[in-house]
């Protein structure tokens, strides 16, 4: 697969320049989600790399463009089914887009969504819900009894976050309550002795190594620090989730364990327990994963904002552009503006809803109708704020020019969470 023509660290006017210039050509209004497919490509190369021969499933909310996965499924070191995050898309993708194994990465209530899916019987035998209470099962049950829907697949949810000092101290996030052997082999019990359900896999997402940045610029003994816990932290989720797996062995015979996320590549897919991890974000390279030092994928996707107005003579002030990322409140959630380069927030008014101002020196150059490209912090979360997105490709003597636009899941007009 092809590197990228140009990188943007080494050559700023000549990726992002490209890609405005492209889009303009094109006559897309602002604002306006551009994908280099170069720079897609080399993410691609790079996860399977880094996978070390591992299938890899891939993490739908990272991408939310259905064309694109479907892209990615092709290619080769890709597992053939997804991870997806709500269970009507989960349902649209196993039956519009024909994905055979959708493995749902979080537990849901949903009950209208849950009643159509059980109503479906081709959706039902390549969707599986994840669990991790026996309340879940419940709500399934209440939907449609076990008599009236064909039989749910269901994986359990085991916590791969690192506990200390007796569970008084968690690193990781908050998801499943089933943390060791013992409790995943009650669950994997409970499930096999109720009519109606199949267990037939396991999940786990180690986000203290995979979503935890450890090449932070300016800070040497944080990086330190976090290298140090992850390390840790997966020598004891080994042990811990191989002791699992043998455990939920004995009551069902499993089809896969996935595991792991962008971050954790390398160190998930050595897991002896694991059958394929999972990767999104790594695909179209958010801001986010600047901050990582095992790995750096190129910036795939990007966001044009329209100048709209020059309050001062080194002030312009953009259309739109909040589109603030989920997480912890801060300045790493905001888009990052990239092009062109010298381009800063106003404190008193940052990424604003309807206008952003940005000053710097490039603002005295820039002029009303002018572009502003920015990369957001997370991947998949920017299609929720447009309908479409322009693939950009690059001919043989690497000029840029829009070969598609397509939908993204909200041009298609769905809106999951």
């Amino acid at each position: 697969m092809p590197h990228p023509p140009v990188r943007p660290a080494h050559d700023p006017a000549g990726y992002w320049g490209a890609i405005d210039e492209a889009v303009r050509e094109a006559g897309l209004d602002a604002p306006v989600l551009a994908l280099d497919r170069g720079a897609l490509d080399h993410n691609i190369a790079d996860l399977r790399r880094r996978a070390g021969g591992m299938p890899i499933r891939v993490a739908t909310k990272s991408v939310r463009i259905r064309s694109v996965i479907a892209d990615v499924l092709s290619r080769s070191g890709f597992h053939p089914g997804v991870l997806a995050y709500d269970v009507a898309e989960a349902h649209w993708l196993a039956t519009e887009s024909g994905i055979e194994d959708v493995l749902l990465g979080y537990p849901t209530v949903r009950r209208t969504a849950l009643a159509a899916l059980l109503a479906d019987e081709l959706a039902c035998s390549r969707v599986t819900l994840l669990v991790d209470d026996p309340g879940q099962l419940d709500v399934v049950d209440a939907v449609a009894a076990p008599a009236t829907r064909p039989a749910v697949r269901v994986a359990i949810d085991l916590d791969a976050s690192l506990r200390a000092l007796g569970g008084r101290v968690h690193v990781g996030v908050r998801r499943s309550p089933v943390h060791d052997a013992g409790a995943a082999l009650a669950l994997a019990r409970t499930i096999a002795g109720r009519p109606g359900f199949d267990l037939v896999g396991v999940m786990s997402y180690e986000a203290q190594v995979a979503g935890v940045g450890n090449g932070v610029p300016g800070a040497p003994l944080m990086n330190l620090a976090v290298r140090g816990m992850q390390s840790v932290s997966m020598a004891e989720l080994r042990r811990r989730r191989g002791k699992a797996i043998a455990a939920i062995g004995r009551i069902a015979e499993l089809e896969f364990v996935n595991a792991g996320g962008t971050g954790s590549l390398e160190a998930t897919s050595r897991d002896a327990a694991v059958t394929d991890v999972a990767a999104g974000s790594g695909l179209l390279g958010g801001h986010l994963f600047d901050t990582y030092r095992h790995f750096q994928p190129a910036p795939a996707l990007a966001f044009g904002l329209d100048v709209l107005r020059r309050p001062a003579p080194q002030i312009v002030t953009c259309g739109g552009g909040g589109w603030i990322a989920s997480g912890p409140p801060g300045p790493d959630r905001l888009p990052k503006p990239v092009w062109p380069q010298g381009l800063s927030y106003i404190g008193t008014e940052s990424a604003g809803e309807v206008q952003t101002p940005l000053t710097g020196e490039a603002a005295a150059a820039l002029s009303i109708g002018d572009r502003v490209w920015f990369r957001h912090t997370k991947s998949g979360e920017v299609c929720e704020r447009a309908q479409s997105v322009a693939l950009i490709d690059h001919d043989e003597t690497g000029r840029a020019h829009v070969s598609e636009v397509v939908p993204t899941y909200r041009g298609e007009g769905k809106c999951f969470l």
